[in-house]
C-alpha cells in the first residue's frame, strides 16, 4: 500500500487552488473587456502590474546560483517571446469573441498537443490509449464549439482559433524549455521568462497606442488588471510549484482538471454565460479524455 507524501493534504490544496486561480484569469479579461478596453491595452497593464512580481520572482530564485551564459539568456529570451508573450496574447485576443467555458476547454488540450510536438520533432511514440483519450477530448471541443458558432456566428471560429493558437505556442514553450529547466530551476526560468513576456507587451503597446492612453481607461479596467496581474497570474505560479514539491508534478496536473469546472461555474454565476447541455457534454468528454490520456502515460 503506497504511503501519501507528508504533505499531500497542504500541496493538494494548493494544486487546486492554482488552478482555480488560473481559470479566474479568463473571466476577469472578459469582465474587462466589457468596459470597452482592447487586448492590447488590457494585457500591457496586466503585464505592467505583473512585472516587478516576477522580477522579485527571479531574482530570489538567482540567489547563490551562477550567472546565466549567453546561450541562456538567449533561450530566456526566446521562450519568454514565444511561451508567455505570444501565448497570452493570442489568448487574450481570442477571449474577445468565444466564452470563459470555450477557451478554457481548449487550453485543457495543453497536454495532448504537448505529446503530438514531441511526436512531430523528436519522434517520440504515442501509444494508441493516449489516442483514444486525444479523440474523446478534441471531441469534446468540437462539440461546444459547434454549438457557439451556431450562436455568436463566424467570430467564434476566429476566437476559437486564436485560442487554439495560444495553446500551441504554449505548447511548444514546454516542450523546449525542458532542458532550461534542468540548468536553471522552475521558478527561476518563469521569473525571467514572464519577465521578458511583461517587457514585450509594455513595448508592444509603447509601439501600438499612445503612451498617454495606458491609463485611459475606465477605473474598473485598472483594479481587475491589478487583480489578473496578481490573483490570476503571479499567485498561481507560486501555489502550483509548492504543490508540485509536496505532492508531485502528475498529481499536481490531475488536479488541474477542476479548472474547466471552475471557469464554466464562474462564467455562469459572474458573467451570466449559458449553461447548457452542449457545454456540459462537451465538457465531460474533454475532461474524460484528459482523464483517459494521462493515465495511459502513466502505464
Amino acid at each position: 500500500m503506497n504511503e501519501r507524501p507528508p504533505h499531500f493534504a497542504s500541496g493538494l490544496l494548493f494544486a487546486v487552488s492554482g488552478a482555480i486561480a488560473f481559470s479566474g484569469k479568463a473571466i476577469i479579461v472578459k469582465l474587462a473587456y466589457r468596459h470597452g478596453v482592447d487586448a492590447v491595452t488590457l494585457i500591457m497593464l496586466r503585464m505592467l502590474f505583473a512585472l516587478p512580481l516576477f522580477v522579485a520572482m527571479a531574482w530570489w530564485a538567482s540567489r547563490g546560483q551562477p550567472a546565466l551564459s549567453p546561450r541562456d539568456w538567449g533561450g530566456v529570451v526566446c521562450l519568454g517571446v514565444l511561451g508567455y508573450y505570444l501565448s497570452s496574447f493570442l489568448d487574450f485576443a481570442g477571449l474577445q469573441y468565444v466564452t470563459a467555458s470555450l477557451e478554457r476547454l481548449i487550453l485543457y488540450l495543453n497536454p495532448t498537443l504537448v505529446l503530438l510536438l514531441g511526436w512531430l520533432l523528436y519522434r517520440r511514440t504515442i501509444r494508441p490509449l493516449q489516442l483514444v483519450g486525444m479523440a474523446i477530448s478534441y471531441s469534446g471541443v468540437l462539440l461546444v464549439f459547434g454549438h457557439e458558432v451556431g450562436v455568436i456566428g463566424k467570430d467564434a471560429a476566429w476566437g476559437t482559433a486564436l485560442v487554439f493558437a495560444s495553446a500551441v505556442t504554449y505548447a511548444i514553450y514546454l516542450v523546449y524549455s525542458g532542458q532550461m529547466v534542468k540548468r536553471l530551476g522552475s521558478l527561476r526560468l518563469v521569473g525571467l521568462a514572464t519577465s521578458v513576456a511583461c517587457l514585450c507587451c509594455i513595448a508592444q503597446f509603447v509601439v501600438l497606442r499612445p503612451v498617454a492612453t495606458a491609463f485611459d481607461v475606465a477605473p474598473a479596467v485598472i483594479w481587475l488588471s491589478v487583480l489578473n496581474a496578481t490573483l490570476c497570474t503571479a499567485v498561481p505560479v507560486l501555489l502550483v510549484m509548492m504543490a508540485i514539491e509536496r505532492i508531485g508534478p502528475a498529481l499536481s496536473a490531475q488536479s488541474g482538471m477542476v479548472g474547466p469546472l471552475s471557469t464554466i461555474l464562474m462564467g455562469v454565476l459572474i458573467l451570466g454565460e449559458p449553461f447548457t447541455g452542449w457545454i456540459a457534454a462537451g465538457t465531460v468528454l474533454v475532461i474524460a479524455g484528459i482523464w483517459v490520456f494521462t493515465r495511459a502515460k502513466a502505464v
